[in-house]
């Protein structure tokens, strides 16, 4: 069946819902009319404020995007919100229960809720969330979370997205040397602490202090450490606060164009290199090729430095195998 996507993007800038997530589910599936319709509605983006949210699995990530959403729908603000789950690396599937945990919101018109699977991608996203992210913002969604599975310190890809990063924590972690592991904690403007009234909170608070250290205001913003509740909601409208406040700094101190630039810049580079590996594992005679070097590789015909070399120069300009 042929899918008009001009008339989705049509339906879309109206603020149809349906159109949005008929459109999400080609990004999710990587289609080539997923990619045409992002560069018609790429225009019509750049209005939201994106906010991540990550932090280790249990830390209560939906509990807490569920308060942010309310803060944010009693200040009469519309919210977009994209939700990654881990994916089965066995089945590819996905629990998406994020969704579950913000049920409420599901016939609010002014909440777009889309729960989506990690599908392998590595740094807590999947390959759609760039995709999903514009789409919502051309709807026109003032505020646009985006919540990562929770994989760990290596979960950082929420800097090509997110303008402002809520860092998650939970008391009883682990010790020190934990907290202060670079990596994720480096990407975070906000720090929550989340389970605030369980003990060890006010240490957790004190190991976050001294992670931070010195540099807590190095690049002009005090980074605050900020204890919640998320299941009563206690501490999220401090929280929802200083998310306000971070994106006003971004604004007047001229920091929101560098921020843009650098995830923009991230973003150029994945889409290169996820194009180029699509096209090498899908083409027919690009894999054909990949797996010719691959033997060639194994019985020390070639290295596999010159296979990639092949490989790259096979891929900017195809040439009989």
């Amino acid at each position: 069946m042929t899918i008009d996507t001009n008339q989705l993007v049509k339906e879309l800038l109206k603020g149809n819902r349906r159109a949005a997530a008929r459109l999400m589910t080609l990004a999710e599936s990587m289609s080539p009319e997923a990619h045409a319709a992002i560069k018609q509605l790429y225009p019509h983006t750049g209005s939201a404020h994106i906010i991540g949210v990550t932090g280790p699995p249990g830390s209560g990530k939906s509990t807490l995007v569920d308060k942010i959403i309310k803060e944010y729908r009693d200040q009469g603000k519309t919210v977009g919100v994209v939700a990654v789950d881990p994916s089965s690396p066995f089945t590819g599937g996905a629990l998406l229960g994020d969704r579950i945990r913000m049920s409420r919101f599901s016939t609010d018109p002014g909440v777009f809720i889309r729960s989506m699977g990690s599908r392998g991608s590595l740094g807590g996203l999947a390959w759609a969330t760039y995709d999903i992210v514009h789409i919502l913002d051309a709807l026109g969604k003032d505020i646009i979370i985006v919540e990562t599975v929770g994989a760990g310190q290596a979960e950082v890809n929420i800097i090509q997205i997110a303008e402002t990063i809520v860092l998650l924590s939970i008391p009883g972690l682990g010790d020190d040397i934990q907290t202060i592991k670079a990596g994720v904690m480096e990407i975070g403007d906000i720090f929550a602490i989340n389970k605030a009234d369980l003990d060890g909170a006010d240490r957790r608070y004190a190991e976050l202090e001294m992670a931070l250290g010195l540099d807590r205001t190095s690049d002009g913003w005090e980074h605050p450490i900020i204890k919640v509740i998320a299941t009563t909601g206690e501490g999220v409208e401090e929280l929802v606060k200083a998310i306000q406040q971070h994106h006003e700094y971004l604004v007047t101190s001229g920091k929101i164009k560098q921020n843009q630039e650098r995830r923009f810049c991230a973003q150029l580079e994945t889409i290169v290199e996820h194009s180029f590996m699509r096209k090498l594992f899908v083409d027919p005679e690009e894999r054909k090729l990949f797996q010719k070097l691959v033997q060639e590789v194994c019985e020390r015909k070639t290295d596999p430095y010159t296979a990639a070399e092949r490989l790259i120069l096979q891929l900017i300009q195809p040439q009989d195998t």
